[in-house]
């Protein structure tokens, strides 16, 4: 399900997925296919994890990546579920063909 809440959308980005809810800054967004395709590989992935050990890992792998970068946007940018993401968001048909847990690829 698709919400429109420039509140809860951090500065700085325009969409957040907390399943099972896509959260877009703006209206128009609902259009952008890449932008929805790679919000809902972030739902696929946190149904994997059954959720809370997708924010858990998420979490763990930020915390290390700030560490490592010294940079939050750069550790963001290097977090196994968002390089998943951002590499395949322009395949629409991605999901279809996905693994299970695919994301360790990006490690």
């Amino acid at each position: 399900m698709i919400l429109i809440s420039k509140h809860i959308v951090p500065k700085g980005f325009v969409g957040l997925t907390l399943f099972p809810f896509i959260f877009l800054k703006r209206k128009d967004l609902k259009h952008n296919a890449e932008l929805i395709n790679h919000e809902k590989i972030h739902l696929k992935q946190q149904q994997e994890l059954l959720i809370i050990f997708f924010y858990l890992f998420y979490g763990l792998e930020w915390s290390i990546k700030l560490i490592k970068y010294k940079n939050g946007f750069l550790a963001y940018k290097n977090l196994s579920f968002e390089r998943e993401a951002y590499m395949n968001e322009n395949n629409l048909y991605y999901l279809e063909k996905r693994k299970f847990w695919a994301f360790l690829n990006y490690l």
